[in-house]
């Protein structure tokens, strides 16, 4: 079987910039081993792959280990190959998901992904995660991550992660958020996923979900500048809306290909 798939760069306005997702459009769905297999071969975080239904778009993703409940850069990428390599002429896409039905409207050249809010909660932090840390955080939170809230851009800046200690959380779908405010942008963060074969995530909009909430409590303003300061550095505009969060920005395409499966 031949299947089409695009690279994609997502929360940046730069090639090389922003998180990599793979993008592979199916006419049905294959076995879950197979796409499992399929998105460890493209090695990056996340594949994304969509059935287009008409009204609706069934839309799932994948790390290189399991299949995930939310991506956020992986669906914006889905948009940005709908919308410049497949030509579609939607300007609204609604994405049939494990996290419900999502929303994703096109303005020019940016997309604005409509995504659940999830607050964190204060938390205990474990102490093999406290362990792994070269510096220790503020104040613990947790939602479906863990979020670790830093004084300065320099602390999330230069945290270090010792990964044997590290992988010995157990998270299952969930990881490890680092945040504190910005110098040039309302907050920044990284993002550190254990026993995955991607320790550090480039940009995570999942993780904005709790990112979001919490700075806009914190800020006192529900509209806020982001940046995720991974090596390849990810631009998001974000805004809270009651239950829900927006999630914005830019995409690039890299490679446009197709591959075979047996």
């Amino acid at each position: 079987m031949k299947l089409d798939f695009y690279q994609i760069d997502a929360f940046t306005d730069t090639l090389f910039g922003g998180n990599p997702a793979v993008v592979v459009p199916l006419k049905e769905w294959l076995p879950d081993a197979l796409l499992l297999k399929i998105t460890q071969e493209n090695a990056v975080a996340e594949t994304a792959f969509f059935i287009d239904k008409g009204e609706k778009i069934h839309l799932r993703w994948f790390t290189p280990e399991i299949e995930m409940d939310l991506c956020g850069h992986a669906t914006l990428a889905t948009v940005h190959a709908l919308k410049t390599i497949l030509n579609d002429p939607r300007t609204t896409f609604v994405f049939e998901t494990l996290s419900g039905d999502l929303t994703v409207l096109v303005e020019g050249d940016y997309y604005f992904l409509n995504f659940p809010s999830r607050m964190p909660v204060p938390s205990a932090l474990p102490e093999n995660l406290k362990a792994s840390l070269s510096i220790a955080p503020k104040k613990v939170l947790k939602s479906r991550d863990y979020v670790l809230i830093y004084e300065d851009e320099e602390a999330v800046k230069n945290i270090q992660i010792d990964r044997n200690l590290f992988d010995q959380i157990n998270m299952e779908t969930g990881g490890v958020i680092v945040t504190a405010p910005g110098k040039n942008s309302d907050f920044v963060s990284r993002f550190f996923t254990p026993q995955a074969s991607i320790l550090e995530d480039p940009v995570t909009g999942s993780a904005h979900c709790s990112l979001i909430p919490l700075w806009a409590e914190r800020l006192g303003k529900n509209e806020l500048y982001a940046l995720q300061i991974s090596e390849r550095i990810g631009k998001l505009n974000c805004e809270l809306r009651g239950d829900r969060v927006i999630i914005s920005g830019q995409a690039k395409t890299y490679a446009i290909g197709t591959f075979w499966t047996e």
